[in-house]
């Protein structure tokens, strides 16, 4: 692999992620973070702290010719304007998620992009999570059977985090925050078709943003998928919860604590004996018996083919396609608007996907 430092960073926003990403490009190799710029003085200074200069504007970021990319990494209000800006400026974007609030703002982000003929990423970087990609190994190769039932949560018990992400204006609220994610995972896994969802948004915690939600997509191939992000929860259920024709499995949390359970082929078929539940009897909900199934480890994850700062530097110079498209980001924004349209009001809503 060919490791180059010509590829010049200037971090906009120097908060929580924007550090984050100063890390994650210094130990890349491939690109270099040479200077930021945020609205907070205190964030500057401490850009400085940590050896990244700080700009004094924007202008300067986008009039200095040594910087060719942009990493955004701001409140979600303002991620089209400082694209769009740097994209009339001669500048590459990598922006974090949520791209935009809205898919006709996204719509300008791509055009503007195209017409500069410079290179738009967004860091959906969930697709890199390990869990995640285990999921996909089993759906992918059939561990236990043909996967029919999705469902993948994230909980929590601190409610919304931080400041900015209460609030409407800047794009708060757990659906563009973490689901998001989710649903960009749900998309690059199975490609189908959604042919109808239905959603229910949280308020509980008396914000004006959701403090979490629930979406239930039907794949035209069969799959369905319940979704949920929650920040009311002292009692997590499981990060990922997969049926198939053959087997069950679940992922408990991101330590990868988990199993699969299989049918064992090979078994006699034993009539299920009566248990006692409750008040009655039940057949039905007995256990199977001790030989009927197979309790397995979790198989090794599927693995992408680079990191997202590799892709994207790779991109630049003209030898990869980029893992996150842009067409499967617009699908998202798509997707999210439709949650919040079903939370609003209460119908199952179909023929929205933008699926291609």
């Amino acid at each position: 692999m060919k490791y180059v430092n010509n590829h010049a960073v200037v971090i906009v926003g120097y908060g929580g992620m924007g550090s984050y990403h100063a890390k994650l490009i210094k130990d890349n190799g491939r690109l270099k973070v040479v200077g930021t710029y945020d609205i907070d003085s205190a964030r500057g200074k401490a850009s400085e702290e940590d050896g990244y200069p700080a700009y004094g504007s924007y202008e300067e970021v986008l009039n200095d010719p040594a910087a060719d990319i942009v990493l955004i990494a701001t409140p979600n209000d303002v991620h089209k304007d400082l694209a769009v800006r740097a994209f009339a400026a001669g500048k590459h974007v990598i922006c974090e998620k949520p791209v935009t609030m809205s898919v006709d703002d996204f719509k300008e982000m791509t055009a503007a992009a195209e017409q500069a003929k410079r290179v738009l990423m967004v860091h959906q970087n969930r697709r890199w999570d390990e869990d995640f990609l285990i999921i996909k190994q089993m759906y992918e190769q059939r561990t236990i059977g043909e996967i029919f039932r999705i469902e993948s949560r994230v909980h929590g018990a601190n409610g919304i985090p931080g400041d900015w992400r209460h609030l409407e204006v800047h794009g708060g609220g757990m659906l563009l925050d973490w689901g998001v994610h989710l649903l960009d995972q749900l998309i690059f896994m199975i490609d189908s078709k959604i042919t109808s969802l239905s959603s229910r948004l949280s308020f509980i915690l008396g914000n004006e943003v959701d403090d979490g939600f629930e979406a239930l997509l039907q794949f035209e191939n069969g799959v369905s998928a319940l979704v949920e992000v929650g920040t009311t929860n002292f009692i997590t259920l499981p990060r990922w919860y997969v049926k198939g024709t053959e087997g069950t499995g679940v992922i408990e949390d991101w330590s990868m604590t988990g199993r699969i359970v299989t049918r064992n082929l090979e078994a006699e078929h034993v009539e299920p004996k009566p248990i006692r539940a409750g008040a009655g009897l039940t057949k039905t909900m007995a256990p199977p018996s001790e030989t009927a199934t197979i309790t397995g480890a979790l198989p090794e994850p599927y693995r992408l083919p680079s990191s997202f700062f590799d892709n994207f530097a790779a991109v630049l110079e003209g030898t990869a396609e980029p893992i996150i498209k842009n067409d499967e980001v617009l699908r998202v924004l798509n997707l999210m608007e439709v949650i919040f349209q079903a939370g609003r009001t209460g119908e199952t809503i179909k023929n929205f996907d933008l699926y291609k």
